[in-house]
């Protein structure tokens, strides 16, 4: 009963910070002109508020229900809290793959940079599990091989950003990590792959719970490990890659969230996974709500938000579970 009274204050906290996304920007308005901006298309706010903030609210929406359900996943699957799929290299991946297409193939917009992603996700996804161990992997192993992967990935991309000026003003905004250059189409183009992932990611939950039991145990339970592995990084690289192709890559959302849910609903995944996409895009949309106000006249891109966040609360729980396991 709590935890779905949690459950709507969540969703009631979401409401609120998509109210703040729309009304909050560089340009100030009244909640008025905020008002006649959603409604009258004669009013002065409608461009501001129809081509700029919405697309840009939408757009964290998503991402962050990608990336939180995403990061509630990878650690459920490897059994490793520190997980994200930043962390991880997942979202390298894909950037670097995106990088590499708009410098290489000329390649540009949302529909040339999905393929891209999805590719770059999966094959670091698989690259990860294999180096990390495969079906003997440990968390430190896991966590070992996705950092090495990611900042092998993170020098290739400034490698070719610095070796391509003309590609750089293109791939700058983008390699940050930032919603400000949202638009309808790109939303529209998004969405069928993030509800695929938020789809199949729900559904895992049950397979996913009986996993953390143990192989024999989920086998009795009638669940079948290896469809639920494959069925997972489907789902990672379907909401990981949909995320990074749109706003570039954005870390510690998928690890500070499933985190900061874990502690409300304890480790059933059918609460943590709903928990997650409605509280991620509020942690997305209010870091990138604090960016436009800290950053003013300009701003702070969502992306260095979430790294001067995130930081901290990774050194925090690593020592916390260094002090827990002394």
């Amino acid at each position: 009963m709590l935890r779905a009274a949690g459950l709507l204050g969540a969703a009631g906290l979401l409401v609120l910070v998509l109210a703040l996304s729309i009304a909050v920007g560089a340009k100030q308005l009244s909640p008025a002109e905020v008002l006649n901006g959603l409604t009258d298309p004669a009013s002065a706010s409608y461009s501001v508020v129809h081509e700029m903030r919405l697309p840009r609210t939408v757009l964290g929406l998503l991402a962050g229900a990608a990336l939180g359900l995403a990061g509630g996943v990878m650690q459920a699957l490897t059994r490793n809290p520190l997980a994200d799929p930043g962390l991880l290299g997942i979202n390298g991946g894909a950037a670097a793959a995106v990088v590499t297409a708009i410098s290489f193939f000329g390649v540009s917009g949302y529909t040339g940079y999905i393929g891209f992603a999805f590719a770059g996700a999966a094959a670091v996804s698989v690259a990860v599990y294999a180096v990390g161990g495969g079906r003997g992997a440990t968390p430190a192993r896991l966590a070992l091989a996705g950092t090495a992967l990611n900042a092998a990935l993170i020098s290739y991309v400034n490698a070719v950003q610095l070796l391509d000026t003309a590609s750089l003003d293109r791939m700058r905004f983008w390699t940050v990590g930032s919603l400000a250059r949202a638009q309808d189409d790109t939303n529209l183009k998004a969405l069928p792959f993030v509800l695929a992932g938020v789809l199949l990611a729900l559904a895992l939950a049950r397979p996913l719970n009986a996993l953390a039991l143990g192989e024999d145990a989920a086998r009795a339970l009638g669940s079948r490990p290896e469809l639920t592995r494959a069925t997972a990084i489907v789902a990672v690289t379907l909401l990981c890659g949909a995320a990074t192709a749109a706003c570039g890559p954005i870390v510690f959302v998928g690890l500070m969230v499933p985190h900061m849910v874990r502690s409300l609903t304890g480790p059933d995944l059918r609460w943590l996974l709903p928990y997650c996409a409605l509280l991620a895009p509020v942690l997305m949309l209010g870091a990138d709500v604090l960016g436009r106000v800290l950053g003013r006249p300009a701003e702070l891109q969502v992306g260095i938000l979430t790294v001067v966040l995130g930081g901290p609360f990774f050194l925090y729980f690593v020592r916390r579970r260094r002090v827990a396991q002394a």
